[in-house]
């Protein structure tokens, strides 16, 4: 008797999806890119080196967005380091462009080689749940704020984008993004806020520069770039990841997007890296009601990097050509979600939650020392925090004692199971766990997801 083959799963592309993938991309480019393009023309590169250089992190991060998503079946979104690129404005003109060159290849290897052994996952291991949701909270603090300060300098253009979000957020709350951008674009259009050119249209052609090595530029440009990707993008943005519920192996994603900044660096590619910010967007239920469905919003972003990365400085002029007040107040609202969640476990657990909130006042405070941003402050404030206000203590300390809430266990450093006051539990074992929101869906888990140590037990009603 002949049996019927099983069917195989249908692949589908959810509009949500797809949507967020592509916002997403959009705000990477609107504002990083002018980072970019200003640290170019402050070493006064040529127009060949420039579009070189947009179309390395271009391609790089839409291989390793599109990649690592298949690969994983989470959407793992990745991009061109941001603080890398502040770096470079001010530090790349102090030195040639080949030495600069080998420094972004220094850099890379360096990250590679401590993402793929597992020692920088094992130092975050150590870090308190509460403490990076706090450090990723900081972060999208100002991208937040933006939506309102829009409202000063262009109240038509963001009042419109802020009432089709809350309206479609109380109707069709899976295309409130949807219909933020769709009423952005219309009053930008109608208003003549629209500056597109797209004459000259071409293909990018990649411009390989040879390396050149100095101690100079391998200090001056190659240790700050690591430092300011591997704090300010690698934590963060694995931090996103797993605020809702993915859980990659860091030495994949990282190690990938570590080797792949080696090989374009040549090209110009200063760094690749997991994003943070832009994967917030893609991560949430914004994305996708299921979990498991909002892996395309990874390749949806990642093709159109490459898309932009082929057609260079072309596809470039149409993002940088959007009002400003437009892509910033797309940005918070795409973000709203992830705000509210990450401030929700920066104070779930009673023992961890003042070391979190001076780790999220120091992120948010934007400042910048010795060309290192607020993230990689924060979290060093909030690490040593939270060694000052837990030295001492005996675990046997009764409840209450130490300033957890009685008659719950409180989130320990360590990595054991924790509670906040959400009620929810995180399996043991996993340092950067974060407790399950009462009601919400858990992603199944994926090929680079490893099971609990323990079940995962339903929040206390």
């Amino acid at each position: 008797m002949r049996t019927k083959k099983a069917a195989r799963p249908r692949f589908s592309w959810p509009l949500t999806a797809v949507t967020a993938g592509l916002v997403a991309m959009v705000v990477s480019y609107a504002g990083p890119l002018a980072l970019v393009l200003a640290a170019a023309d402050a070493a006064g590169l040529t127009g060949a080196q420039s579009s070189s250089w947009v179309w390395a992190v271009s391609m790089g991060a839409g291989l390793t967005c599109i990649g690592l998503s298949w690969w994983s079946r989470a959407p793992v979104i990745t991009a061109f380091s941001t603080p890398g690129a502040a770096i470079l404005v001010t530090a790349l003109p102090q030195h040639g462009y080949a030495e600069a060159v080998g420094a972004f290849l220094a850099a890379g290897a360096a990250a590679t080689a401590l993402t793929a052994t597992g020692v920088f996952a094992r130092v975050l291991a150590r870090i308190p749940e509460g403490v990076v949701s706090a450090m990723l909270a900081g972060t999208l603090f100002s991208f937040g704020t933006s939506v309102f300060t829009s409202l000063r300098t262009a109240p038509l253009l963001a009042g419109a984008m802020l009432l089709g979000y809350l309206l479609a957020r109380r109707f069709v709350p899976t295309y409130a993004v949807v219909c933020a951008l769709v009423a952005g674009v219309a009053v930008a259009g109608a208003t003549g806020g629209l500056e597109v050119d797209v004459s000259g249209a071409g293909l990018a052609a990649p411009h390989f520069t040879v390396p050149e090595f100095s101690v100079g530029a391998l200090v001056g440009i190659g240790v700050p770039l690591l430092v300011a990707t591997l704090a300010g993008q690698y934590a963060p943005g694995m931090a996103v990841l797993r605020a809702d519920g993915y859980r990659p192996d860091e030495r994949v994603v990282c190690g990938t997007t570590g080797a792949v900044s080696v090989l374009l660096a040549p090209f110009g590619s200063h760094a690749v890296n997991p994003a943070a910010i832009t994967a917030a967007i893609c991560t949430g239920p914004d994305a996708h009601r299921d979990p498991a469905k909002r892996w395309i919003a990874g390749i949806s972003c990642g093709l159109g990097y490459v898309v932009v990365g082929c057609f260079g400085s072309t596809l470039v002029a149409v993002f940088t050509g959007l009002p400003g007040a437009l892509v910033a107040t797309l940005a918070g609202v795409a973000l709203f979600g992830a705000i509210s969640g990450s401030l929700a476990r920066t104070v779930a657990s009673e023992r961890d939650r003042e070391a979190s909130v001076i780790t999220f006042l120091a992120t948010a405070s934007g400042v910048t020392i010795a060309g290192i941003g607020s993230p990689f402050w924060g979290l060093l404030a909030g690490i040593l925090a939270h060694a000052l206000l837990r030295a001492g203590r005996r675990t046997g300390t009764p409840d209450g004692a130490d300033g957890s809430a009685p008659g719950g266990p409180a989130s320990g450093a360590s990595g054991g199971t924790a509670s906040g006051g959400s009620g929810g539990s995180a399996p043991a074992g996993v340092g950067l766990g974060v407790p399950r929101t009462p009601g919400a869906a858990v992603p199944p888990p994926s090929r680079a997801t490893a099971p609990p140590r323990e079940p995962h037990l339903p929040a206390p009603s």
